[in-house]
């Protein structure tokens, strides 16, 4: 390798054992005019959260959200790419699997879901290559175990700590910060949220009590504790078994507040799947939030287009630059998402049908446009029937 190549590859200014593992990110939300801000309650502190993920997730329209979108992510396999030619080189075995106690998927899944949530996730660096210090294999950390020391004007972080035990800032034991485009769920939706899950909550004791709320209300003389208490779990158990009900001369029902269907639980819960949708960024009629629509074509292949470019793309993003930055892939090399080979992956006549018109025009031969359809190329030797 000549002098040139190196140039291309590694930043000279650096040497081996300078190289870092993790370079702290400058902080991009802190909260713009607001007094808090200035006191370490924004950014990236997980604590300042509207509301907790576990909250979020037990409404229905969030957790679909993020199945769909970590889901979808997690199974598109990562390569690595020279910038400068465009060839498919061989990738890092952390690029295949991150942590070796997990498959790739679940670590990119976990990934995924703190940048939706939290608008920011980590990786602790577990081993280092010994050629260049770089990250070797790294696990996933739960948000809330991180706290972040930022300086005096909470624009820079000085140092992270795990569990309230401060971490280096490059080597083994240091953090990989991802970043999302934008703040996390919890804390742009916290108040859509929170009224979706008072929604659910409501709807839960109405279904636990379906009739109005009722008062027995006694005409003679005032009973003792007891037999009140008697009255009422009679009355309970009663309208458990039948409809109908009998009192005496001296005791009456007051029926008072609202039915289920006066309070309109389910045009409640339709509008805030609707605006849960909408935070997400995901499109109504995949998470069944949106009741009248129009019935307009759209082939498989066209859906899942426009759902990468608007939902699927920012995150997408946030993982390929983070993992193409210098301290974990040397520069002149990026990691990327298969996407087209994937998720937007055509079907069989139309890639034919291009395969086609790009032989017919001599811009592959033969054995490329096997490759293109992962067939093994003529004289590879990839296969011998003799082995069988």
């Amino acid at each position: 390798m000549g002098l040139f190549d190196r140039l291309r590859t590694r930043d000279v200014t650096t040497s081996k054992s300078e190289i870092k593992s993790q370079f702290a990110p400058p902080v991009m939300d802190r909260p713009f005019a607001s007094w808090w801000g200035g006191n370490s309650y924004g950014g990236y502190n997980s604590y300042a959260n509207a509301i907790v993920r576990q909250d979020a997730m037990a409404v229905p329209t969030v957790s679909r959200c993020q199945a769909l979108i970590t889901g979808i992510i997690a199974s598109i396999p990562l390569e690595m790419y020279s910038l400068k030619t465009g060839k498919e080189l061989q990738n890092y075995v952390w690029i295949d699997q991150p942590d070796k106690r997990q498959p790739r998927s679940v670590t990119i899944a976990w990934t995924i879901d703190s940048l939706l949530h939290y608008g920011i996730s980590w990786w602790k660096v577990t081993e280092l290559y010994a050629d260049d210090n770089r990250p070797a294999r790294f696990e996933w950390v739960q948000n809330d175990l991180v706290t972040t020391k930022y300086n005096s004007t909470n624009t820079e972080v000085d140092y992270y700590m795990i569990n309230n035990e401060r971490v280096p800032m490059s080597g083994v034991g240091s953090l990989i910060t991802f970043q999302a485009l934008g703040q996390g769920l919890l804390i742009r939706a916290g108040n859509t949220i929170r009224a979706a899950l008072d929604i659910e909550k409501a709807a839960a004791v109405a279904a636990q009590t379906p009739m109005p709320t009722s008062v027995i209300k006694n005409n003679g003389a005032d009973l003792p504790d007891d037999q009140v208490s008697g009255i009422m779990n009679a009355w309970k158990l009663a309208r458990q078994n039948r409809s109908t009900a009998y009192l005496t001369s001296t005791l009456d029902v007051q029926q008072f507040g609202f039915s289920p269907k006066d309070m309109a639980y389910a045009e409640a819960k339709q509008f805030y799947a609707l605006e849960l949708a909408r935070a997400c960024n995901v499109p109504a009629e995949m998470v069944d939030a949106q009741v009248m629509r129009s019935q307009t074509y759209q082939n498989v292949l066209d859906a899942r287009k426009e759902f990468f470019a608007y939902t699927l793309q920012p995150f997408v993003t946030a993982i390929e630059d983070r993992l193409s930055m210098d301290d974990l892939t040397p520069r002149g090399q990026v990691v990327r998402f298969s996407v087209d080979e994937t998720f937007l992956r055509g079907n069989p006549l139309d890639r034919l049908a291009v395969t086609e018109k790009l032989l017919t025009l001599g811009l592959i031969d033969i054995n490329q446009a096997k490759e293109m359809e992962d067939l093994t190329p003529e004289g590879s030797g990839e296969y011998d029937p003799t082995d069988l």
